[in-house]
């Protein structure tokens, strides 16, 4: 305390510590503020960027179920390689099939089964045509035939 007996405290407006109170306040309520909002403004943003990677991620997976055909049943692909060779050589006899129950490979080599892509290895002795036939669970098929020349 002060020893001079006519020291008046200081009044409201002239009490420094008021105004560094105040502000004091008005600073961190800005600060906070600050902060509120530009974490509102990255949560809005990173949400944005969720649903467009979701967006992109249903297209690219929807792409790759129309390149495996779809909900089409039909052969993709069937084809020798390579589709000339020499006697004994072996030759990669490969297919592909969508939404297929059941696939037969004739004349029969290797055991088949439905695959998006798979091969066999045959070894024809002569020139042969490999005929392919997959059925789906509704009585429908589809065939498709390749011919390996045997030279």
């Amino acid at each position: 305390m002060s020893t001079d007996p006519n020291h008046k405290p200081l009044s409201g407006f002239r009490n420094p510590l008021l105004y560094t109170s105040i502000l004091m306040i008005f600073a961190m309520l800005y600060v906070g503020a600050t902060f509120y909002f530009r974490r509102q403004q990255n949560l809005e943003i990173e949400q944005r960027a969720a649903e467009t990677a979701a967006a992109a991620k249903r297209a690219e997976d929807r792409q790759t179920v129309e390149q495996l055909g779809g909900n089409e049943f039909k052969i993709l692909n069937f084809y020798a390689t390579p589709p000339v060779v020499h006697r004994g050589e072996a030759v990669q006899l490969c297919y592909g099939v969508s939404n297929a129950k059941l696939v037969k490979l004739e004349p029969q080599t290797n055991s088949v089964w439905p695959s998006f892509s798979r091969c066999v290895e045959i070894a024809p002795t002569k020139t042969t045509e490999y005929k392919l036939t997959a059925e789906d669970g509704n009585g429908n098929s589809k065939t498709s035939t390749v011919t390996v020349q045997v030279r």
